[in-house]
């Protein structure tokens, strides 16, 4: 049995979909936050 079988935690093909949100929550922006920032930047450059 997996050590996060053991603890509780959701674990799918080996994966532990806990510690993927831990990690995802800790990643910054994601691709389209990115797109949408600079979108404003660009938009407000052209002011």
């Amino acid at each position: 049995m997996l050590k996060s079988q053991q603890l509780g935690s959701k674990v799918y093909s080996n994966t532990n979909v806990e510690e993927v949100k831990r990690l995802n929550a800790n990643s910054g922006l994601s691709y389209n936050e990115v797109k949408a920032l600079m979108a404003r930047k660009y938009i407000e450059t052209k002011k």
